[in-house]
């Protein structure tokens, strides 16, 4: 960070403590993911909101989904790209690889349709989750009918539930220019940064 001094947030996270009835949700993310987001510690300041979110987020990431969970999560990056959120873009790389993708098919991701790593059909998803993330949709009939021909209507249900959320949550965090945890400052790093990824915005001095 080259000695400069880090802007303070827009709003700070809380402590996780702070919201007891939240205590089980958070005890929950931190066993799946390894931290608890300090987007939804922001959140935490309206209860109710941090647990509509996490029965949706459940929902969109059901293990018994017919989509693998780790290249939803390269779905979320894909859509976070097209929306400039550098914040979901870090963190679902970090969770793709959290879900067992692979390294080398995470660091190919900036060129996933020249990659043999890459399916015919995972890059007709990617192409689309770039299309669903553009302001404004930029997905034709064309695009959804190709999609149809590698994907069945449950799993497009699916993907575009991937899309939907980060609709929402790309524009929470790019809003409240969010913290990064440091976890997902070293995956941006690592995987991202070479590409034009920048966590200055999210680089930020919390309590």
């Amino acid at each position: 960070m080259n000695n400069r001094q880090l802007p303070t947030p827009r709003m700070q996270p809380l402590p996780e403590l702070h919201t007891p009835e939240l205590k089980e949700l958070f005890e929950h993310s931190r066993k799946n993911n390894g931290f608890v987001a300090n987007s939804v510690l922001i959140m935490q300041r309206k209860p109710k909101m941090v647990k509509g979110f996490a029965q949706m987020h459940a929902a969109v990431w059901d293990p018994e989904g017919e989509v693998e969970h780790g290249f939803k999560r390269l779905i979320g990056h894909m859509v976070s790209r097209a929306a400039g959120c550098q914040y979901c873009m870090a963190h679902n790389i970090g969770f793709a690889l959290h879900k067992g993708v692979e390294e080398a098919k995470v660091a190919a991701i900036w060129e996933y349709n020249a990659s043999p790593l890459y399916s015919a059909a995972e890059r007709v998803a990617l192409d689309f989750a770039l299309a669903a993330g553009a302001v404004p949709n930029d997905v034709t009939d064309e695009m959804f009918a190709q999609l149809r021909q590698h994907w069945s209507e449950n799993q497009i249900v699916e993907i575009v539930g991937v899309i939907a959320i980060f609709g929402f949550m790309n524009r929470w965090n790019d809003t409240l220019a969010t913290p990064l945890e440091a976890e997902a400052v070293a995956v941006g790093e690592k995987f991202l940064a070479s590409h034009g990824w920048d966590a200055i915005k999210h680089q930020r001095e919390t309590a």
